[in-house]
């Protein structure tokens, strides 16, 4: 049976999931390389950000056998504190500065609005916490650069959303190009859409756009899969100038709402992700039902298509040269959810086992961004300096 998941339904599923089972076992790799004193008990979590995306990530951490919700923080003091209660989270704060002083906790995951990430990240590592950031952990290259080398000297470690890798879908694909079943890989194709949010104001501020709400999840699944990009090449534009949000009424937008870009893998693969808020898709932003390709690859040996989004995956269509009839494989998404990363986080420093998630890969996506961005801007190619392991699953 095909199961079509949308985060909606992950929500409803993660309430009735036993702890044992809540993390995907894909989304761990075997080595103990995290050096941390606590192995085996529990991570105390402080959670900065408590509007829309808490109420996925609070489910899941709640359930997780190595959390310990410590706190909520919030500059909206009665969304801490409705999550707190909600949750039975002890402390409450309503700035970040008051969270660190107060109850002491090891990680802070940061679902707060993109702008902020940046500066929240910064505090949070300087006063030697862990991060797990909801996308982007930063706003520039050059900021999350220095995130990162600022983690390394406190002794911490980093790590930015999305979790798209953890996926048994994301798995089977890069097993299969790996072994050489599409033979040389030419061509890669991604697209995520829908109609904008409406909520908040931010998505369409300076630094929001579509690129880091939407395609950062298409470009961390195709260059995970694929390898490093070379260089960016792109089309930025808005589509509706004017937004209603809730939080600020009708805004201008300024960040892009509709983007097209174009990369240069390393590998000579050339990939396109296309992106925006603009886009009617029967399947809604949840995408429950979704059966259609939202990543698809060519090769002189195959073909292989993504069903469903990369963070609800359905299963992935493969056809080769030595089975030309399209199979479906991988059609359970199992345990994985999009929503897992801080979880399969705190279970890593908590047992000492390394994620398959790595910051020099959230940074390569961050600078793709920045790149597409300059690339529209001056029109011309734009070359990367980034580069992360590969492959990120052999």
């Amino acid at each position: 049976m095909k199961k079509n998941i949308s985060r909606k339904t992950f929500l409803n599923q993660v309430s009735t999931i036993g702890a044992a089972a809540i993390l995907s076992p894909i989304a761990l790799q075997a080595a103990p390389v995290i050096n941390n004193k606590q192995n085996n008990k529990k991570i105390k979590v402080g959670i900065i950000g408590c509007g829309s995306v808490s109420n996925m990530y609070l489910p899941h951490l709640s359930k997780s056998p190595y959390v310990e919700l410590v706190s909520t923080c919030d500059i909206k003091p009665d969304r801490g504190k409705s999550q707190a209660e909600k949750y039975k989270i002890p402390n409450q704060y309503d700035h970040i500065d008051k969270m660190i002083a107060g109850a002491p906790f090891d990680l802070l995951v940061n679902l707060t609005n993109m702008q902020e990430h940046y500066a929240l990240n910064k505090k949070a590592i300087q006063a030697g916490k862990h991060v797990w950031s909801e996308k982007p952990l930063a706003n520039t290259y050059k900021q999350g650069i220095e995130l990162l080398t600022l983690s390394k000297q406190k002794g911490t470690r980093l790590w930015g959303a999305p979790a798209v890798v953890n996926s048994p879908q994301f798995a089977f694909m890069s097993k299969a190009i790996q072994e050489g079943r599409l033979g040389k890989i030419a061509g890669v194709h991604g697209h995520y859409g829908h109609e904008g949010p409406e909520w908040s104001a931010f998505f369409y501020e300076e630094l929001g756009g579509s690129m880091p709400d939407l395609a950062v999840y298409n470009l961390a699944t195709i260059t995970g899969l694929i390898g490093p990009v070379k260089s960016v090449s792109a089309m930025l534009n808005v589509i509706t100038p004017t937004r209603n949000t809730g939080d600020k009424g009708s805004i201008k937008v300024v960040a892009e709402d509709n983007s097209m870009i174009l990369m240069e893998h390393y590998s000579g693969t050339l990939s396109h992700v296309q992106s925006g808020f603009n886009y009617f898709d029967p399947y809604g932003h949840a995408g429950k039902g979704q059966d259609r390709p939202t990543i698809s690859m060519w090769g002189k040996e195959g073909n292989m298509h993504l069903i469903g989004y990369d963070w609800a995956p359905a299963g992935v269509d493969m056809a080769t040269r030595d089975h030309e009839e399209t199979q479906r494989f991988v059609e359970d998404a199992e345990n994985f959810q999009w929503q897992e990363g801080a979880s399969v986080i705190a279970e890593c420093l908590a047992t000492g086992k390394e994620p398959i998630i790595n910051v020099e890969h959230s940074l390569h996506v961050l600078e793709i961004i920045e790149a597409a961005r300059e690339s529209q801007k001056i029109g011309k190619r734009v070359q990367l300096q980034s580069k992360f392991k590969y492959p990120i699953i052999a």
